[in-house]
């Protein structure tokens, strides 16, 4: 089962980044992102149908109607894809080597996500904050994994970093704190899949002066519903 969901995940995906790739020259890049939002979805039916993972959102009505910063925990591929369908458009902090993934990665080039190399933290927390604050400025929502990398779900939550906070202090915009479950099911670097429903659970959002008191409540948040859900 597993293995055919991918057989389909990576055929379409080739199709929809070349649309996506030849739609950036027409269209906005919301637009664009629409298609990606639309494929994501789509996607995701196909790996519950196949794979029998299905999901569940909690505190939708806490997605604010102008720019934010979404801060959620990272496990796995799963809320890479569904997280970018909550807020349109939106930025996501990429590793910058994605950027050279034929097709898939010269699409995402065309969304105006924000690259960055994880091995130069003092540089990509400039770079988010300075490339940042044009998104929010230009009516982006911004996505940033402030754990770094990606964490076995057994593992629970990690160490968060202040620079989705201090770009949100910055512009003036809230932070919306994000839990889910998706690595219980879709497990990293594993073929495997596992049957169950994800939680994904919306906080309120966050709003403040001082950056390092917005990560630790956002942090408080997200570890103590990743309790309740699991």
């Amino acid at each position: 089962r597993s293995l055919l969901f991918y057989l389909i995940f990576f055929t379409t995906l080739i199709f929809v980044s070349i649309v996506i790739i030849l739609a950036s020259f027409m269209f906005s890049v919301k637009k664009c992102q629409m298609i990606a939002s639309f494929w994501i979805v789509n996607i995701l039916k196909v790996l519950k149908h196949i794979c029998g993972i299905d999901w569940a959102v909690d505190g939708i009505d806490n997605i604010p109607n102008k720019p934010f910063v979404i801060m959620a925990n990272h496990q796995g591929p799963w809320e890479s894809l569904f997280l970018q369908t909550l807020a349109l458009p939106t930025s996501s902090i990429i590793k910058k080597e994605i950027l050279f993934i034929p097709f898939f990665g010269w699409a995402i080039s065309r969304l105006k996500p924000i690259p960055i190399n994880r091995k130069e933290k003092h540089s990509s927390m400039k770079k988010v904050i300075s490339i940042g604050s044009k998104r929010i400025k230009d009516g982006y929502a911004v996505l940033i994994f402030p754990e770094g990398t990606r964490r076995n779900a057994e593992d629970g939550i990690g160490r968060f970093g202040n620079g989705g906070s201090m770009l949100a202090v910055n512009e003036c915009v809230p932070v919306v704190p994000i839990c889910h479950n998706s690595g219980v099911y879709w497990k990293n670097h594993s073929l495997k899949k596992v049957a169950g429903k994800i939680s994904i659970v919306i906080g309120p959002p966050i709003n403040g002066a001082n950056a390092k008191e917005i990560t630790k409540k956002a942090q408080l948040w997200i570890s103590q519903t990743y309790k309740k859900i699991n």
